[in-house]
């Protein structure tokens, strides 16, 4: 029995000591994941496309980097329309694809397997005015008026109740979102590119030439619209948000951030910002786009409308 008692002990000792040496692993793991829990996120993305989207997402875009939180991460934005960002998403180019129309509409026949493996962000609504040069005389224009402008059948505003100058046409090119929103929910229908039409991407250099050309005629989402410019009524409806969020206003459409699949932890982080609360009620609304929180109407990729 004496020599038991001793090999008691140590054994009792040594299984102290074993559950001592868990228990200090165990936290020593807790703090790892705790710490790898609020490391910083580092990396970088690149999101294309939409130039009436860009201005939110470049703004945004810097606030984020700003925030100590995400202050490894680098955010680069570049316009160049949405089916520029659509088509560079997919090829893996860019990390997000902004854009005005939803992936169906513009990745169709031989790539709309490409727009299937799409997940859609919506980050906003863009309602988009028709403008003029602020000479025209011309504060709101009918449907077939617009129609017959674009198509080149009414070519001087004196025919549509304005003063006697040539109408000269801003038009976007093909790949343009905004053109899409704008000829499938303002027009009702395509037109082709008229000759002496001005084309033009970017919605920054859209709003100079129809502020510094007499006679010109164009469209912008509303975050674009200033004082050089005149906003015209669509069909007697005035072009600000009250009127799109209730459907009275009818040329709106979503914001998308399209990613490839489901976004890395970095494209993630962002998106989510995008969608913040502090994003939403500040950014969004201070820049002319609507929370897609606030309207009171839906509309799904055939452009059909549902009150909620």
């Amino acid at each position: 029995m004496k020599l038991k008692k001793p090999v008691l002990l140590m054994g009792a000792l040594a299984l102290v000591l074993t559950l001592a040496a868990c228990g200090n692993n165990g936290n020593t793991k807790g703090a790892s994941n705790s710490t790898d829990t609020n490391k910083a996120l580092s990396g970088s993305l690149l999101a294309v496309g939409s130039t009436a989207l860009q201005p939110l997402v470049e703004q945004v875009g810097q606030k984020f980097m700003a925030d100590a939180k995400y202050a490894g991460v680098q955010v680069q934005v570049q316009g160049g329309g949405s089916g520029t960002g659509l088509t560079q998403v997919s090829g893996g180019q860019a990390d997000i694809g902004n854009s005005d129309v939803f992936a169906e509409e513009k990745l169709k026949d031989a790539d709309a397997e490409k727009a299937k493996e799409l997940i859609d962000h919506q980050v906003a609504v863009v309602a988009i005015s028709i403008v003029s040069n602020k000479d025209t005389g011309v504060d709101t224009l009918t449907k077939q008026q617009m129609v017959d402008i674009f198509s080149g059948k009414v070519t001087n505003w004196n025919e549509v109740g304005g003063i006697d100058e040539k109408i000269v046409i801003v038009n976007r090119p093909g790949s343009s979102g905004t053109r899409s929103t704008f000829e499938k929910y303002a027009l009702g229908t395509k037109v082709e590119d008229l000759a002496g039409a001005i084309l033009e991407e970017s919605s920054g250099t859209v709003r100079k030439l129809v502020g510094e050309t007499p006679g010109a005629i164009g469209y912008l989402a509303f975050s674009y619209l200033d004082d050089s410019i005149n906003a015209i009524k669509y069909d007697g409806v005035e072009a600000k948000v009250e009127n799109v969020i209730t459907g009275d206003y009818p040329v709106w459409a979503y914001e998308h951030m399209y990613t490839k699949g489901e976004p890395n932890e970095v494209v993630k982080a962002f998106l989510d910002y995008m969608v913040s609360d502090e994003v939403q009620n500040g950014d969004v609304v201070e820049l002319g786009y609507i929370p897609a929180s606030q309207m009171k109407v839906t509309r799904d990729v055939d452009g059909n409308v549902t009150k909620k």
